[in-house]
């Protein structure tokens, strides 16, 4: 038996972008629309999200319908809060706010099988198989497959952004605008310089350390991001995508009940 190999390293390491979506919703059935729809990866969340484990558990199954990988933005709590997601068999977990280099060093002893940290042992739980994977192979294979992704969205860890990329068991920087602008005293202003210079920056030590890069975007922005060094790029978000859509509805009835008027 294997573990379920990760697509978005396997579509990085073939010279392409992984392509994300983020979903609120908290419904399997929305993660099978993002799966039906081709993307790499689908984006959930228990840190702004009221979803549950097992709403997570279920969202997992939906997205290994389509061979989607699930990327679990985690609490900030107790270790447990960061493997509960990875022994339901997501292929990364996303570490919100991590504020420099000794906090990404915690992530990754607690998130890394040996010989590269001291996440504690199970295997009991879906990603490997219900115990049916042995264990020197469920601990090679999860560190090998499993990414630990931690978010740099504050100003401060940026004085400790190169250190932090040279941890062993980081996989990737994940760079988040808006939290940073906040940061900035700027809240929303993405457009600012200051977040552009973070932007590059980010990538740039991803790249020097032999890391991966991701961040948000766009269809607008994804060339511009992919020439920076980003490789995984969330495109597309649930709550508006929806809202546009139903605000769009609206609109064109109301303008066609004007003109009949």
């Amino acid at each position: 038996m294997k573990m379920r190999p990760s697509r978005i390293l396997a579509r990085i390491r073939a010279g392409h972008v992984a392509r994300c979506a983020k979903l609120n919703i908290a419904d399997p059935r929305a993660v099978e629309i993002v799966g039906a729809a081709g993307f790499d990866a689908v984006w959930t969340c228990m840190e702004h999200v009221p979803n549950t484990l097992h709403d997570v558990e279920n969202q997992i199954r939906a997205a290994k319908i389509f061979d989607m990988d699930t990327i679990v933005r985690v609490p900030r709590g107790s270790y447990s809060d960061l493997l509960r997601p990875l022994e339901m068999d997501a292929a990364a977990i996303m570490v919100p706010h991590v504020m420099g280099a000794a906090d990404a060093r915690q992530v990754a002893r607690q998130t890394k099988f040996h010989p590269v940290g001291r996440r504690p042992l199970d295997g009991g739980g879906a990603d490997a198989g219900y115990c049916a994977l042995p264990v020197p192979d469920y601990i090679r294979q999860a560190n090998e497959q499993r990414l630990t992704i931690v978010q740099i969205e504050d100003p401060e860890p940026m004085a400790e952004l190169d250190e932090i990329a040279a941890i062993e068991g980081i996989d990737m920087l994940f760079f988040g605008p808006g939290d940073f602008s906040h940061g900035l005293g700027v809240p929303g202003q993405v457009d600012d310089p200051r977040i552009d210079t973070a932007r590059r920056q980010v990538a740039d030590a991803a790249r020097r350390h032999g890391k991966l890069a991701g961040t948000v975007g766009s269809v607008d922005t994804f060339a511009r991001l992919v020439e920076l060094g980003y490789r995984l790029i969330n495109l597309a978000d649930d709550v508006r995508g929806l809202g546009q859509f139903f605000t769009g509805v609206m609109a064109a009835i109301d303008d066609i009940e004007r003109r009949g008027r």
